[in-house]
């Protein structure tokens, strides 16, 4: 079978894709990659092909892409690592690797809403304009990249992979939320916050995303094909204590406390929209985390 898409980083989002496709169309060729040999046979049970292959290795990327029509770059930084040397890496990378391509139709790639930074719980949509501290026109290259922020990456990062569009080829970002869904249960996520105390008095906002959903919108943009940035979140956000409070009443949690003399650690305050995203015609599976 001839491989149609190329999911880059095959982790908890393109593992959840892969199996999505075989399911559905279980004729589509996948080819799923992975820099843990260990993950080979898990991925050969989902995938088409399963391959080692380390984001930032140029040469190998591109003889692989000429060999698909479609990408989802879903790469993710492990811990202790320098969020350059994953993302804006592997932007380079594909960069160089898509110079002579003529195959790669459509590009998907999974950000974050960081990039919008502190809003103090403002609203904001894909046209707002990122912070000057964040924005894609900080050269990253000419100062250590391990010493900006994981948002100036992410930006960075964004604008190199928007810049891949062309005629031929279209280019999707999808800004995601807080990610929650099997094996992620907010209960689990927030279980060590159960009976303590934190700063702020909960009021800033957090924005959150089922994995079904991405995996939704994912399968959405390649059908489709989208093209530019699309905030991909749940349709309300929460404020912080509305969000823990209904998690630790609903999974039986020690109550927490709120200290509002000290400043919340939460360095992005924003209320991320959807509309963008259902205006195209992506119906949310789990628009709401309070409808269960």
């Amino acid at each position: 079978m001839t491989p149609d898409l190329l999911i880059l980083g095959c982790g908890y989002v393109g593992t959840a894709l892969a199996r999505h496709y075989r399911t559905l169309t279980p004729a589509r060729g996948i080819t799923a990659t992975t820099t843990t040999p260990a993950r080979l046979g898990e991925l050969g049970a989902i995938a088409d092909q399963a391959l080692v292959l380390p984001s930032s290795d140029s040469a190998q990327l591109a003889a692989q892409l000429h060999r698909h029509r479609q990408l989802l770059v879903s790469v993710g930084a492990k811990r202790g690592t320098p969020y350059a040397d994953t993302y804006l890496q592997t932007a380079i990378a594909l960069t160089q690797a898509l110079a002579n391509n003529d195959s790669i139709e459509q590009i998907v790639y999974t950000s974050s809403y960081s990039v919008y930074g502190d809003r103090q719980g403002a609203w904001v949509t894909e046209d707002s304009p990122l912070p000057a501290d964040i924005c894609p026109g900080i050269d990253l290259s000419a100062s250590d990249p391990s010493s900006s922020t994981n948002a100036q990456v992410l930006a960075a990062t964004e604008a190199r992979l928007l810049a891949l569009a062309t005629p031929q080829r279209r280019v999707c970002i999808f800004r995601l939320g807080g990610i929650y869904g099997p094996g992620r249960e907010l209960e689990k996520i927030f279980a060590f916050a159960a009976g303590k105390t934190r700063p702020g008095d909960g009021s800033d906002a957090s924005n959150w995303v089922h994995r079904d959903d991405i995996v939704g919108a994912i399968a959405f943009a390649f059908e489709h094909p989208l093209q530019g940035i699309y905030n991909l979140v749940n349709d309300q956000p929460l404020d912080s204590k509305v969000l823990l409070d209904w998690v630790c009443d609903r999974h039986q949690l020690a109550p927490i406390s709120w200290d509002p003399s000290q400043s919340s650690l939460r360095p992005y305050n924003a209320r991320v929209s959807n509309q963008k995203l259902r205006a195209a015609g992506y119906q949310f599976r789990h628009p709401s985390i309070l409808a269960g």
